[in-house]
This record gives C-alpha cells, structure tokens and sequence, in this order.
C-alpha cells in the first residue's frame, strides 16, 4: 500500500489550491531505472476507469495498475533538504538506493 505523511499530504493539497486543480486527483508513476533505481513523477489527474484509486491523508490517488508493483510499500514524504529547500521525496524499500530515515 503506499502512503502519504501529513506533509506530504498538506503540500499536495496547497499545491492543488494554488494551481487550480482542487478535486483533481494526485496521479502517480515509477520507472525502474538501468541501476535498478526507481524514478518518481507526480503529477494531477483525471482517474480512468481502469486506474487503481485510493485516498491517503485527504488526497486521492491514481495509478495504473503497472505502477502498484514498484510503488507498493512506498511513503511519500515532504522534507527541507537544506535550510529553505523543500521537496518530495520516496521512501521505498524496493529501490536499491533506499536507506530507512534516521532520527536527526
């Protein structure tokens, strides 16, 4: 199953107001890379009828149902990087590169 954090979540939600696309769905994709590394696209939607759809957090997500294999387990964050730079991330334990959060 994947989820969203109350970050991530509220960042989806603001960005949907600011960008006029309030009740639009949060479409999401992944594609295994050559290293075997998974690369992430988000993006809103209109659902089709054959997307797999679940809420998370107040956010309505869509997939095809290729995309549930590699996004199966994934979180989707909200995170400063640096001091003033936010951004998403995804936390999936079935990309190579995936090292479990630390407390800081």
């Amino acid at each position: 199953m994947f989820t969203l954090t109350t970050a991530a979540a509220d960042q989806v939600l603001k960005a949907a107001q600011q960008g006029g696309t309030e009740g639009m769905s949060l479409r999401l994709a992944a594609f295994q890379m050559q290293d075997g590394a998974i690369d992430y696209r988000i993006g809103f939607d209109e659902p089709t009828e054959d997307d797999i759809r679940m809420s998370c957090a107040g956010v309505d997500i869509v997939m095809t149902p290729e995309q549930v294999p590699l996004l199966d387990q994934t979180t989707m964050d909200y995170v400063e990087m640096e001091p003033g730079q936010f951004r998403f991330i995804f936390l999936n334990p079935k990309d190579p590169h995936y090292k479990p959060p630390t407390e800081v």
